[in-house]
């Protein structure tokens, strides 16, 4: 339930609804180039400061058993943040970025807790289906939310909203952001109140002591050569993937797209990524995760080369309809392969150092088109950049040991034991 949740955010806040309200509105009277480079800078800062935090918090998670209080601290930041976007009206670009880069540290770091409890609640053959069924969710619930978005900004009338051309016809687009606020809160309850907290494993008393104890965690980490080699792959695959996530309204606008056929692609990505997920967790259990996460990989690198020549609402079809085949089950399943290649009682500690991963990913792609747009060159030459990402990730992927991996996680689990 908490993908359900928080996928909201992710769907209407970060891919659809508000990228363009930020280009049209909010950053009205900023040029094209300069409101996209900082788009995308705030976008990055905000998961900068998730990477910074994530080993030393997962570590002090582990060590006090307190997953769930900080996925509950940092959810209400991210919902607090997501409900004052409500206020932004046209030319507050810099209250819209502080509010959506305060919003990614919220949503980032509530989900290294949450993605933290998927080896307590599964057994280890269950990882792969449980955590694709969780991307599912996750598919339903943004999806269903951006079509009452979608619904309150293409017939506010109907709702009794003011109209587009009329004062304050900004409200269709302002009200969904609070809905996502109200939306995220009310669906994490359920995980909140009935999920178990797993067991605190000792140590790391203080916030200070985890910040210094992130070497040794390093370290740790190192004594599983095949879940750190992953990490690697995932670090750079993951990259590119997060950056077609997030600068894909804002990309297309620049080359001309009507907003409403973006939001229309966004949540085709949606439903059709439903049924991709759970596919992908069958998939997984005939071929193997390694090999499923590899032809997802392909895919992409199809969507890069693709998204350089798009012209034409067709062509962002056709790759809205390549993503919904592979985003869910691609993340699905990197998630549940690092679960099975570290020792549980380490979750929250090591899947800090995955978010790192995650979210250095998510700074590097965004950065990567601020730099490209403020050099003078054009969003299309940023996307062929990215398939270098798809490349040398699946290459790092195709080295790792997974049944090697798994069975020094087992052993480690014993002796902790």
């Amino acid at each position: 339930m908490y993908d359900w949740a928080n996928s909201a955010f992710m769907t209407v806040i970060v891919t659809a609804v508000f990228p363009i309200y930020y280009s049209a509105v909010a950053a009205a009277n900023l040029d094209e180039s300069t409101a996209t480079a900082y788009y995308a800078a705030a976008s990055a800062l905000g998961l900068l400061a998730v990477a910074i935090v994530a080993p030393p918090l997962g570590a002090l998670a582990d060590a006090k058993g307190r997953r769930k209080n900080f996925l509950a601290g940092f959810a209400l930041l991210g919902i607090l943040s997501t409900a004052a976007l409500f206020f932004v009206h046209e030319g507050d670009w810099q209250l819209a970025l502080a509010c959506f880069a305060i919003g990614n540290l919220g949503a980032g770091a509530s989900t290294i807790f949450y993605d933290s409890l998927l080896a307590h609640i599964a057994e280890p053959e269950d990882l792969d289906r449980v955590s694709t069924a969780g991307f599912a969710l996750g598919y339903i619930g943004g999806g269903v939310l951006l079509a009452l978005s979608l619904a309150w900004i293409t017939s506010p009338l109907t709702f009794g909203l003011p109209g587009a051309s009329s004062p304050g016809g900004s409200i269709g687009p302002r009200l969904s952001f609070l809905a996502t606020a109200i939306w995220w809160l009310v669906f994490s309850l359920p995980l909140l109140r009935k999920v178990p907290e797993p067991p605190a494993t000792g140590g790391g008393s203080t916030i200070m002591g985890s910040f210094l104890g992130m070497a040794k965690t390093f370290a740790e980490i190192r004594r599983f050569p095949q879940a750190f080699l992953l990490l690697l792959a995932f670090f750079i695959y993951n990259d590119g993937i997060l950056t077609i996530i997030r600068m894909a309204t804002i990309y297309g606008k620049g080359v001309g797209l009507d907003s409403g056929q973006m939001i229309f692609a966004v949540l085709l990505v949606q439903f059709v990524g439903v049924p991709c997920s759970f596919l992908f967790g069958g998939l997984a259990s005939k071929i193997g995760s390694k090999v499923a996460i590899g032809l997802g990989l392909g895919v992409y690198l199809l969507v890069a080369l693709l998204g350089y020549s798009m012209k034409t609402a067709t062509d962002f079809y056709l790759l809205a309809g390549l993503v919904a085949l592979v985003q869910g089950g691609t993340q699905a399943l990197s998630r549940s392969l690092f679960a099975s290649l570290i020792p549980r009682q380490k979750s929250a500690e090591f899947f800090g150092f995955y978010a790192v991963g995650e979210k250095f990913a998510g700074v590097l792609g965004p950065t990567l088109f601020a730099t490209v747009l403020f050099a003078g060159e054009s969003s299309k030459d940023a996307m062929l950049w990215l398939m270098l990402f798809f490349i040398v990730g699946g290459f790092l992927l195709s080295k790792v040991n997974v049944e090697e991996g798994r069975r020094q996680a087992r052993e480690a689990e014993s002796s902790i034991r």
